[in-house]
């Protein structure tokens, strides 16, 4: 009884200890792995005075109207926020990423919605292949309407969306920066998707962004403004260490 018992303790511990060093391992190689990704961090500026941005006319469309009536909805194409930061503007990576970067798709699944008719967001980047749905918060018709380049590999779909009806699936199939989309029932209502290949950003009220888990290594990071086209400049990651790529855009002389 004794020979059976010690055996049994010995077995145990082994499978203990074999279990310690297979979680040890796969802990420290997680911990590696993320230490040896950097990312990149900046400030988009606009210099100049910013284009005055209109007041959308909803009244096509009681529901909005209403909707914004304390607080008028403004074109958003050039979107300053009060220290100068530039909203809306997309940031990626156009050259450097290896392969095995540039063909993961991200697993979040982001959402296109039509709220108070407008799209929400106004501005969204994409992974080549990455699935997102396009949802309708508001409580009448709207139209989605993409229109990518012709004879690329994305293709041009228009699509209907009563209120009330489940969000739907879509994907991009190749990179396009950036496709419009436009609304055929509300003429106000614009918007783009960028679609590119590895991790991307886009820059927030204030101007910033960052992009994350990026492999060490020199790359080109490009800045995208649906007004005043792109800006590249070049940038080294080091592991565990962010860069910094500050873009800014100038006013346009009239």
């Amino acid at each position: 009884m004794k020979a059976h018992y010690k055996t049994f303790a010995v077995m145990a511990c082994t499978l203990l200890m074999l279990g310690f060093g297979l979680w040890y391992s796969a802990h420290k190689t997680l911990n590696v792995s993320a230490a040896a990704t950097g990312g990149i961090t900046g400030t988009i500026k606009f210099d100049g005075t910013p284009p005055h941005q209109k007041p959308i006319d909803m009244s096509k469309e009681p529901n909005c109207a209403k909707e914004h009536a304390s607080n008028p909805v403004m074109t958003e194409t050039v979107v300053v926020g009060p220290k100068g930061g530039l909203k809306w503007v997309v940031v990626y990576i156009s050259e450097g990423l290896d392969a095995a970067t540039a063909s993961q798709v991200p697993s979040v699944t982001p959402v296109w919605d039509q709220k108070g008719c407008q799209y929400t967001p106004h501005v969204m980047a994409l992974d080549v292949n990455q699935h997102f749905k396009v949802s309708n918060s508001d409580p009448h018709s709207h139209n989605i309407h993409p229109l990518p380049a012709p004879n690329g590999a994305n293709h041009e779909w228009n699509r209907s969306q009563p209120p009330g009806t489940p969000p739907f699936d879509q994907a991009w199939a190749g990179q396009e920066v950036a496709i419009p989309v436009k609304c055929n029932i509300h003429p106000w209502m614009h918007g783009y998707m960028a679609v590119v290949k590895g991790p991307t950003a886009v820059s927030d009220d204030n101007g910033s962004y960052t992009i994350k888990n990026l492999p060490p290594g020199n790359y080109t990071v490009t800045a995208w403004q649906e007004v005043y086209g792109s800006q590249s400049q070049k940038v080294t990651v080091g592991a565990g260490k962010p860069a910094t790529a500050d873009f800014t855009f100038k006013a346009k002389a009239y």
